[in-house]
């Protein structure tokens, strides 16, 4: 017998999966208008052209950087949502807050791009990566532990799915401590990790994570 609205509310796997494909959309859109057009108004020469197109460097980077992260957790989350028979109001909110996450993500990429020399710009970019990864993790465990899972989510695939987001974070975390000695050089390994996830090349350990 239903006693509460809390015990009918936020039901609808398909809902949130559709949610989170137009959210996950818009920020992948929203990090590429960082990248201007240069200036004409300088630019005499080939030289010119090349010179002011070399200044969008930063910019091209923290893209790929944010793209990939965007398209990580969008996996991710698709992994949990395929995994799951039903939801329920708590594992819709955290879906919810997982999505305000996301869209945090075209300002922290803006605030790095602008400042990609500075420490705190890096740590703030961090600090959305954290994000997402707490929460994503945060939801397969109360949706484990409330039995919303299939049959196919079996303890084998439950800590190959927690393992995979507790291993990324630590590499994040690293990557995110190397801005002590030069925020490029953070900048340079968190790409390599999200390379590495996004291409899962056949390489031994590696392509285990």
């Amino acid at each position: 017998m239903v006693r509460s609205y809390n015990q009918v509310a936020g039901r609808r796997l398909d809902r949130i999966g559709a949610l989170s494909d137009g959210v996950f959309a818009i920020a992948m859109t929203l990090i590429v208008f960082e990248i201007h057009v240069p200036d004409p108004g300088p630019i005499r020469s080939e030289q010119d052209l090349w010179n002011a197109m070399l200044t969008l460097g930063p910019r091209l980077v923290t893209y790929l950087l944010s793209f990939l992260t965007l398209g990580i957790f969008w996996n991710a989350q698709q992994v949990q949502i395929n995994h799951f028979t039903t939801a329920d109001r708590d594992v819709t909110w955290l879906h919810l807050a997982f999505l305000a996450a996301v869209a945090l993500m075209p300002f922290s990429t803006s605030l790095l791009a602008e400042f990609i020399t500075f420490r705190l710009a890096l740590v703030a970019y961090w600090a959305n990566i954290f994000l997402l990864g707490v929460i994503v993790y945060i939801a397969w465990i109360y949706a484990e532990a409330h039995g919303l899972l299939d049959s196919d989510a079996g303890p084998a695939v439950s800590r190959v799915i927690k393992r995979r987001v507790i291993f990324a974070q630590a590499l994040y975390a690293f990557g995110a401590l190397l801005c002590l000695i030069n925020p490029l050089l953070s900048i340079a390994f968190i790409v390599l990790v999200q390379l590495n996830f996004a291409i899962a090349p056949k390489i031994p350990y590696l392509s285990r994570l």
